[in-house]
């Protein structure tokens, strides 16, 4: 694995970040693992935000090379905020707030590429899943030139329930998918938003796109039909940029 201080391996290890401050941003565990200790660590995190991956030892040795004992940590180098909290803060705050909702982003510098376009076009909060999205690595945090720790993100259960919780608050949320025929020129954007981006391979989930308000394209005008998705992310927080400054 290519951050190798972001790795903490071993029981004891692990057991000693887990009831330290540090922020534990994922947590592997081997498969039908019946050490006492192990299941010390998974009651410890069914009192926290830690979210468990029970994986294969394969998956293990190749996250570190060193005597991992049936479980590896990735820790993270920012807190991550409470979803309610900070909305309510941001919205007391904000006339027109922006926020960006991350569908299972996998890959961990257009992670970091969309996290620097956020900071540069004003957006509030980052909202991300805590299963199956890019962790916040070393390359995160380089692709993004620090502006990670300009602007807060949020991990939750589920998208889904962040979508209803946003909805409810009276933000107008917007998923980016080719699977429309209305274009992001043709919304009206100086309102309360949240932009929708999905993953590289799948874009927004179809459970996503049957409960966002609006979908919206871009156009796309040669013989290639996507583009990279922080490339997209771009044109579209630039659109909302451009009505909100007209």
């Amino acid at each position: 694995m290519k951050n190798r201080e972001n790795t903490i391996f071993g029981i004891h290890p692990i057991l000693e970040a887990l009831n330290s401050e540090l922020v534990i941003d994922k947590l592997f565990i081997q498969k039908e693992s019946s050490n006492t200790k192990i299941q010390e660590i998974e009651t410890i995190c069914e009192t926290s935000d830690v979210t468990i991956n029970y994986v294969p030892i394969e998956k293990l040795n190749r996250l570190t090379k060193g005597n991992h004992q049936g479980v590896v940590a990735i820790s993270s180098p920012i807190p991550f905020h409470s979803l309610e909290g900070l909305i309510e803060k941001i919205i007391q705050e904000k006339e027109n707030p922006l926020f960006l909702i991350l569908d299972q982003l996998s890959d961990v510098r257009n992670f970091g590429a969309i996290i620097r376009t956020a900071e540069c076009t004003g957006v509030d909060a980052i909202i991300i899943q805590k299963k199956g999205g890019a962790p916040v690595t070393g390359d995160t945090i380089k692709t993004s030139a620090g502006a990670i720790f300009k602007i807060p993100i949020c991990k939750v259960d589920h998208i889904k329930d962040a979508i209803f919780y946003l909805k409810a608050s009276d933000i107008i949320t917007i998923a980016a998918t080719e699977k429309t025929n209305e274009t992001i020129y043709d919304l009206s954007l100086n309102k309360p938003l949240a932009i929708i981006m999905g993953s590289e391979g799948k874009g927004v989930s179809k459970s996503v796109l049957n409960i966002v308000d609006y979908k919206a394209a871009l156009p796309l005008l040669g013989e290639i039909n996507s583009l990279n998705v922080s490339v997209a992310c771009g044109a579209l927080l630039y659109e909302v940029l451009r009505q909100r400054n007209l």
